[in-house]
């Protein structure tokens, strides 16, 4: 835990009712009044307690979302990948008497590729309130872009680092899509994403068809749906370390 705790705190002013809430925030450089709706704000100025991935970004998005924030005012919970998950459960126990919290990821939709889901799903398991807010998902927007299958699609999260084995599990993916008529998504670390191609063009079929979704929401966005055989012949775009969502679809 991080910050302090006030318990004299202001009264939340946005919220009719105590709830966990999932607080979106942006995935590119994208102003936050572009992707966010004007009710998120309102909301989180009436939360004093957040369930974060890390802390510092979510301080700076908070800042950025309202600079009249107290940020000292406020309590963080950190929930990245060095937290100790044992202590989520605590993390709730202002929500328990009454008072809201928040999650924030360090991209996106938290319990989306995201450890807020065990936090969620603790939440879940207690019969106690979670509202969701809108905001951008690279996911839902990728599929959105594509032009494959939007009513059956599997989003398979980060696949296997070693090439041999990413490339089994492509092979095992496109099977599932030829068969299912299914979409299927997935992420990459950005700074592997040359290698992610690499293994794209070695493993799948040139009729295949790659969604390369990148920077999205940002000024130099990019979505492009080819076939690998046409990947093969172009090459991969120009997106460095940009964080970038990919798609395959070798359904007719």
């Amino acid at each position: 835990m991080t910050s302090t705790d006030h318990t004299d705190q202001p009264a939340e002013t946005a919220a009719a009712e105590p709830a966990l809430y999932l607080i979106p925030c942006q995935i590119s450089e994208a102003p936050l009044d572009d992707v966010l709706p004007p009710l998120n704000r309102a909301i989180v100025l009436g939360i004093r307690h957040f369930i974060v991935e890390e802390v510092r970004t979510a301080r700076r998005f908070l800042k950025q979302l309202d600079r009249s924030i107290d940020i000292d005012a406020l309590t963080f919970y950190p929930m990245g990948k060095h937290a100790d998950a044992s202590r989520f459960s605590a993390y709730l126990e202002p929500l328990r008497k009454g008072q809201s919290v928040g999650v924030i990821s360090e991209a996106g939709c938290p319990a989306v590729a995201d450890p807020g889901a065990v936090v969620v799903g603790i939440a879940q398991r207690e019969g106690l309130k979670v509202v969701p807010l809108v905001g951008p998902s690279s996911i839902l927007l990728c599929l959105m872009a594509s032009g494959f299958n939007g009513q059956s699609f599997s989003f398979v999260g980060y696949l296997p680092i070693d090439s041999a084995e990413r490339q089994k599990r492509l092979r095992q993916l496109e099977s599932r899509s030829a068969q299912e008529q299914q979409t299927q998504l997935f992420i990459e670390t950005p700074f592997r994403n040359a290698r992610l191609f690499g293994d794209l063009l070695h493993a799948l079929r040139p009729d295949t068809r790659l969604c390369i979704a990148s920077g999205l929401t940002g000024q130099k966005a990019l979505v492009r749906t080819m076939t690998m055989r046409q990947w093969k012949q172009q090459g991969l775009p120009d997106i460095g370390k940009t964080p970038t969502v990919f798609a395959i679809y070798a359904g007719k």
